[in-house]
């Protein structure tokens, strides 16, 4: 079930992404849940080990290497997926970035709905703190 829950909310954070970033297209929602499997499976299987890989360069940008892994992994996923495309470095390296963003703000609504708090608190800042 977590699962399923997990690939939807890529799939709809892929679809805002699409909105958002220009150069990012994703032609249907099959699509977009196609391309939320691809992620999941280049970020588990694939990127690890280009993280140990490039873990030199990591160290030595203080972190920001991971922004181009992480847009290189967005990008190899992107490839086997027909109707989700990226186009431009701008979209490969600002991609992830708001996927990222818009997938934890999905998790965290859907963890205060899960908890029966009302939707006016699960948009406010101020609340996130009870939760830690």
């Amino acid at each position: 079930m977590g699962f399923l829950l997990t690939t939807l909310m890529t799939a709809l954070s892929l679809l805002v992404v699409d909105l958002v970033v220009p150069g990012v297209t994703i032609a249907t929602f099959p699509a977009a849940l196609l391309a939320a499997v691809s992620i999941g499976l280049v970020n588990g299987l694939i990127r690890p080990i280009l993280f140990i890989l490039t873990l030199p360069i990591n160290i030595l940008t203080l972190g920001l290497f991971s922004l181009l892994l992480n847009g290189f992994c967005f990008w190899l996923a992107s490839l086997v997926v027909p109707g989700f495309a990226i186009h431009g470095l701008l979209a490969t390296v600002l991609g992830p970035v708001v996927l990222s963003l818009v997938s934890t703000i999905l998790s965290q609504y859907i963890a205060r709905r899960s908890m029966g708090q009302p939707l006016a608190e699960a948009y406010n800042p101020a609340s996130l703190d009870a939760v830690k």
